[in-house]
């Protein structure tokens, strides 16, 4: 009975790492392969998402709406999500990659401003802020950087999305192998114990 309960579970389980895996591998491959193509297919990605999270967003806002005095804030929060999705499809794909440039750009100057308070905070303590100085000046370079060549902060975006997808993609196989190797183990020391 134990056996058949860990192989089922095992089965379920093995099939969707691997098949997450091989999903993984296969969009990495395609944005090495097809560049263009996957920057067409982002722009959608992030229009779709957009819509997707502010519909999810407003009806979170209705349904608290009896118990929390600010569902509102979560209902406007999730209009202007589907309103940007919308215009985004509507000046596809223009307005969906300034978003991911800004977002980028935006993302590098907080971790800068962060690393920069960060060095200040290590040098009053006494302790070693050079290479969180260091950090937080690079990164803020780098996001005025991502502001001024859009066309390589997109292709940095893409390579970091191939090269996420690829490394997710071949660790979630290493995963379903270890798991196949553990049912093994599971079920040889179950039927010992059962023997005995």
């Amino acid at each position: 009975m134990a056996t058949d309960i860990i192989q089922s579970a095992y089965r379920r389980t093995w099939w969707a790492l691997v098949l997450r895996g091989l999903f993984g591998i296969a969009i990495g491959a395609l944005i090495v392969w097809r560049p263009l193509e996957s920057v067409a297919v982002f722009a959608f990605v992030i229009a779709f998402w957009a819509i997707a999270n502010g519909i999810t967003q407003l009806v979170h806002g209705f349904e608290l709406r009896p118990i929390f005095k600010r569902w509102w804030v979560l209902s406007v929060s999730g209009l202007i999500g589907v309103a940007f999705g919308v215009a985004a499809l509507y000046y596809y794909p223009g307005l969906s990659l300034t978003f991911a440039v800004v977002w980028a750009a935006w993302w590098l100057f907080f971790t800068g401003a962060l690393a920069i308070y960060g060095s200040i905070v290590e040098r009053d303590i006494g302790a070693p802020w050079g290479w969180t100085l260091a950090f937080g000046i690079l990164s803020t370079v780098c996001g005025v950087f991502a502001l001024v060549k859009p066309p390589i902060t997109l292709a940095a975006l893409m390579g970091l999305i191939a090269g996420f997808a690829l490394a997710g993609g071949v660790l979630l196989l290493i995963a379903a192998y270890k798991l196949s190797a553990a049912k093994t183990a599971v079920v040889s020391h179950l039927g010992e114990a059962v023997a005995h």
